[in-house]
């Protein structure tokens, strides 16, 4: 008798189970020569032909330490990763500053590099208004008004300037539609899922303000120069990384510094460049100072704050 349209995809389902209990466990620590690097991902397909030619160009330059095969295991969100994380089931894993920040307070995982990409390590979160009269004109004036975010793994549109809000002692409150309004003295806040519906929203004053990077406000197709001119910043954030490269806190240390030095001098290597192009745009891993390693404990508390207080 044939599978059914269901059957086969229960059988694909539990091909992905198995192959996760076989090859998914805490790989290095059983010794069985396995790297295994992971990313929180909406899009697996498009993320693992991101990360597997990074991946296929470290593995071969750890084979003296034992590694001789490198593996990539997805998650679909923070708490899973940080699950991985714990188990052991994810040694390396490449992120955005918000997430890991978190994944090492929930998982203890170890930052090991600032991420540079596309010639950036650092940006900035912006609230913008409308450049209009009786628009607001700084963080003060949102109480009382509304805020759209990108969505909640965003660093720099959600995280960072929630963050902001709550230094400026502005409670936030999540509204079920764009026709909500806050209480008095709270900022009411939605999700519009892109940096260009963020600007739409705001242009059409369906939100007050909206939060976006530097990077989105500078780049002509996330906002659109025609609203870009009926739109103005009211609040810049401080530097934030542009991402960091993370290993679970229990690797054992020669892999851990062997895979730092590889990504710190892959730049000058020219065998590493299609490899680093790939990965996101990568054009430099950066190694982390006692300075840099301030402003992310600083920001892991900030993050931790945004987590307790309005989600």
């Amino acid at each position: 008798m044939r599978p059914t349209r269901y059957g086969f995809r229960w059988l694909k389902l539990l091909a992905l189970l198995s192959a996760l209990a076989l090859g998914a466990g805490p790989v290095l620590g059983q010794g069985n020569g396995v790297l295994t690097l992971g990313r929180i991902s909406d899009d697996p397909r498009s993320h693992y032909a991101q990360l597997k030619p990074l991946l296929d160009y470290v593995v071969p330059r750890m084979a003296d330490l034992g590694i001789r095969e490198g593996r990539i295991l997805m998650a679909r969100d923070l708490r899973q990763m940080a699950g991985y994380l714990r188990r052991g089931h994810v040694d390396w894993v490449t992120e955005t500053s918000g997430m890991a920040m978190q994944l090492q307070g929930l998982a203890g995982a170890r930052p090991i590099l600032l991420t540079e990409r596309s010639g950036v390590r650092r940006y900035q979160s912006l609230l913008l208004a409308r450049a209009a009269p009786g628009a607001p004109a700084d963080l003060a004036d949102l109480a009382g008004r509304t805020v759209a975010f990108e969505h909640v793994a965003s660093t720099s549109a959600y995280l960072m300037p929630a963050a902001e809000l709550l230094r400026a002692r502005l409670r936030l409150s999540p509204l079920s539609t764009i026709n909500d309004r806050p209480d008095p003295g709270n900022v009411g806040y939605l999700f519009a899922r892109t940096p260009t519906n963020i600007a739409i929203w705001i242009d059409k004053g369906l939100v007050d303000a909206g939060a976006v990077s530097d990077l989105d406000w500078d780049n002509p197709r996330a906002v659109p120069p025609a609203l870009r001119e009926r739109l103005r910043v009211v609040h810049r954030s401080g530097p934030i990384p542009r991402a960091l490269e993370l290993v679970r806190g229990d690797l054992p240390a020669p892999v851990r510094e062997r895979l730092r030095r590889l990504l710190l001098d892959s730049a000058a290597d020219p065998q590493a460049r299609p490899a680093l192009a790939a990965f996101f745009g990568t054009t430099a891993f950066i190694a982390i100072d006692a300075d840099l390693r301030a402003g992310l404990s600083g920001l892991q508390r900030d993050f931790e704050r945004v987590r307790r207080e309005v989600e």
